[in-house]
């Protein structure tokens, strides 16, 4: 199966190009660390132009029929599903998780197209009557006008699918910036999105290895109006930084470090299941997985043995090997970070329960790790960890638990299992979270507003609530006729 799209160069108003005085840089495989594409290394003038031709095509794709916006985004969604293996295998070669992991994420990205391309009839406005009933107030909602897209390496295609999707169904036009580790799937999506009809200058991209420039140049100028982005808190503050300069419109889904609650009476088995969808999903490279454990005392150490139980059974390899269930890190960074994390835990005083070393060979692979009875003041609690690691802390009370799981400055995904439903439900209220998993480990759907509080971002995706992010509002005040 080709995995390389049918052109590696940037995207702009419709063509793609290929500088001849640009250099390039290679996309590898995190499995084998061969080469598997050669793409232009875009620049801050590339970003230019890819803002000119989407601010050129702005006006009348803000004016075309929200039913035919619709109807190219339900194409594009109808065409990612039809391609899907093709996708999956893209996705894995350049990102690593297993094939059965992205599949999953090409249905889930996809839902995105299919959820906003409903959304975009169903933008609408308000007519009322001031107070004093002097004046008529016509409220209505238009595209915030060109934005720029940045999408990270963890989830190449649904990423890039939570942020085209509500913009063009709002009627803004794009320049979007894949991660430069896993760009080749992002490549695809526009290949399917210039198919499925959208016009030149609507969708433009660009891949580069200097996004501080290519961010730079497009956050200084006054023609766009609007930034979504994903990836670091500390990036992510530098960008809302520059985007002040302009004042613009800001989407930012940051960092996280998700506390995973287990409360006394809650059923071990069912939060260990949920557990493992919380925390390995990913090889740990989710920003909604588990990043610490909060169990109580009575039930830590059965937990724990459960919990290593069927980590260590996880299958690592090649993604694109047949039963793989842990596919590699993303880079050889990525599993000595890890690696550090668990050590400083040892130190302190934690127990290893399972796991705790790389897989030699080639690749970034490291083994699922389970560490028990990690103490207060280890980098496993208060860092995201974004790996196969899972650190236990204990907990007596459930003030105790409370408290342990809002000690963070992040507040993205949180989960709590607990004795009844109902008892997890009364926890999830007092968790500073934007999003809580109540008896179970997943949390994600087209459907429902994905995001943050405090340092974990602003703004949500997906959802009602994520096509917001690209209108403004706008009122228009009338006297009220009187009758002839």
């Amino acid at each position: 199966m080709d995995l390389t799209p049918a052109t590696s160069g940037i995207y702009i108003d419709g063509r793609w190009r290929w500088p001849a005085d640009r250099d390039e840089f290679v996309v590898s495989d995190p499995a084998t660390g061969e080469g598997l594409a050669r793409l232009v290394d875009g620049t801050a003038e590339d970003a230019l132009a890819a803002l000119d031709a989407a601010s050129a095509a702005q006006r009348e794709w803000a004016a075309t029929p929200a039913r035919r916006r619709a109807e190219i985004l339900r194409r594009a969604f109808e065409m990612i599903l039809e391609r899907g293996e093709q996708l999956a295998a893209t996705i894995t070669a350049e990102m690593g998780k297993s094939l059965a992991e992205a599949r999953s994420e090409v249905g889930y990205g996809a839902e995105f197209l299919r959820w906003f391309a409903e959304e975009a009839v169903r933008i609408g406005g308000r007519t009322t009557q001031t107070p004093e009933g002097t004046a008529m107030v016509q409220v209505t909602r238009r595209p915030v006008g060109p934005c720029y897209l940045v999408t990270p390496w963890n989830f190449p295609l649904a990423m890039i699918t939570r942020k085209v999707g509500p913009a063009l169904a709002a009627g803004c036009t794009v320049v979007v910036k894949p991660a430069d580790l896993t760009p080749l799937t992002a490549l695809r999506v526009v290949e399917i999105l210039e198919e499925s009809g959208v016009p030149a200058g609507v969708v433009n991209l660009l891949t580069t290895t200097d996004p501080a420039a290519v961010s730079g140049a497009l956050l200084a100028d006054p023609r766009l109006r609007k930034m979504s982005f994903t990836g670091s808190t500390a990036v992510g503050r530098l960008l809302l930084r520059e985007a002040a300069g302009q004042v613009l419109r800001c989407s930012m889904e940051l960092g996280g470090n998700a506390p995973f609650v287990v409360m006394e009476g809650a059923d071990v088995d069912a939060a260990v299941e949920g557990a493992m969808a919380a925390k390995f999903r990913n090889v740990g490279q989710a920003c909604t997985a588990a990043n610490r454990f909060h169990v109580h005392d009575s039930l830590a150490e059965e937990f724990a043995q459960a919990l290593a139980a069927r980590a260590a059974a996880l299958r690592i390899g090649p993604g694109s090997a047949a039963g793989t269930d842990l596919g590699p890190l993303i880079s050889e960074a990525a599993v000595q970070r890890n690696l550090a994390i668990v050590e400083d835990a040892l130190e302190r005083g934690a127990r290893l329960v399972t796991g705790g070393r790389r897989v030699e060979g080639p690749g970034h692979f490291l083994e699922p790790t389970v560490l028990a009875d990690v103490p207060w003041g280890s980098r496993a609690l208060s860092e995201e960890i974004f790996g196969p690691v899972a650190p236990i802390a204990r907990f007596g009370s459930v003030e105790q638990a409370i408290a342990d799981a809002n000690a963070t400055e992040y507040g993205l995904a949180s989960y709590v299992y607990g004795p009844t439903l109902e008892a997890g439900h009364a926890f999830s209220h007092e968790i500073e979270a934007g999003m809580v998993g109540v008896d179970t480990g997943l949390v994600s759907n087209a459907a429902a507003p994905f995001g943050g509080v405090k340092s974990s971002g602003l703004g949500r995706e997906g959802g009602v609530e994520g096509i917001a992010e690209y209108l403004a509002t706008q009122y228009a005040a009338s006297p009220i006729p009187a009758l002839p």
